[in-house]
């Protein structure tokens, strides 16, 4: 079992009034699972996947990641985790923008006790497997959203992470760019990658095989998706 969580809740509090952000939350990731969060703006998904990815603590329950309680975890440990055992991949690509890149790839690697050139040829390799070899040197500022987003994942990739979050990967790219971001998370799933998706748009959660929809902090859904899409069957539709 890659995640469970057993009656999750996430409240924030401000001053006296307490906010339930999250209530009473059950489901269960299995190792090499594609699963799309869903839910609209405000529902809680991205909250979720944020405990998940060890970005936040819940108020209360339970949190198993690979068997291991990792509820209360401190936050140097919670860093740690998140270090060696997820990768990230955000809406807005959060790339540091003086950096070119492939130091934005090797930045996970920066606590590693690789030397420096093992580092480097890591992040060649797997910039090369997204057709980004010829854009080591360049800035952030210098290359297109979509290239953006697959450094984004190049860099989520370089410390061979137990699972990928993806929150609104697709969302400011355009319908070309967006489909090669699913056919790349969709080819690393095939690989045996784990990827849990966050998104508010059904036909980018059908990219997934199971999708557990989220509404006002409660799972309305959980359910494999009955008519998959397939990146490849519609890359001719794209072009």
């Amino acid at each position: 079992m890659l995640i469970s969580v057993k009656n999750l809740k996430k409240d924030f509090k401000e001053g006296d009034l307490t906010t339930q952000v999250l209530k009473d939350i059950d489901f269960n990731i299995n190792k090499g699972e594609f699963v799309s969060i869903m839910g609209p703006s405000g529902s809680g998904k991205s909250t979720l996947m944020h405990i998940l990815g060890f970005l936040d603590k819940l108020s209360s329950g339970k949190y198993y990641f690979e068997d291991r309680d990792v509820s209360n975890l401190s936050d140097t440990e919670l860093a740690k985790m998140r270090n060696q055992k997820v990768g990230f991949v955000f809406q807005s690509f959060n790339l540091l923008n003086r950096m070119t890149v492939l130091e934005n790839v090797m930045l996970p690697l920066v606590y590693s006790k690789e030397f420096k050139g093992e580092k480097e040829d890591r992040a060649k390799e797997i910039l090369d497997q997204m057709g980004l070899s010829h854009r080591l040197d360049y800035l952030p500022g210098n290359i297109s959203g979509g290239e953006k987003q697959r450094v984004a994942i190049a860099r989520a990739l370089v410390n061979n992470p137990e699972v990928i979050f993806a929150d609104e990967p697709t969302g400011n790219l355009d319908s070309k760019s967006g489909f090669q971001v699913m056919k790349i998370l969709q080819d690393l799933n095939n690989k045996g990658n784990s990827i849990i998706l966050v998104t508010h748009e059904k036909i980018t959660a059908e990219y997934a095989s199971r999708i557990i929809t989220i509404r006002d902090g409660l799972i309305i859904d959980d359910s494999s998706v009955s008519k998959r899409q397939i990146a490849s069957e519609n890359e001719e539709l794209i072009k």
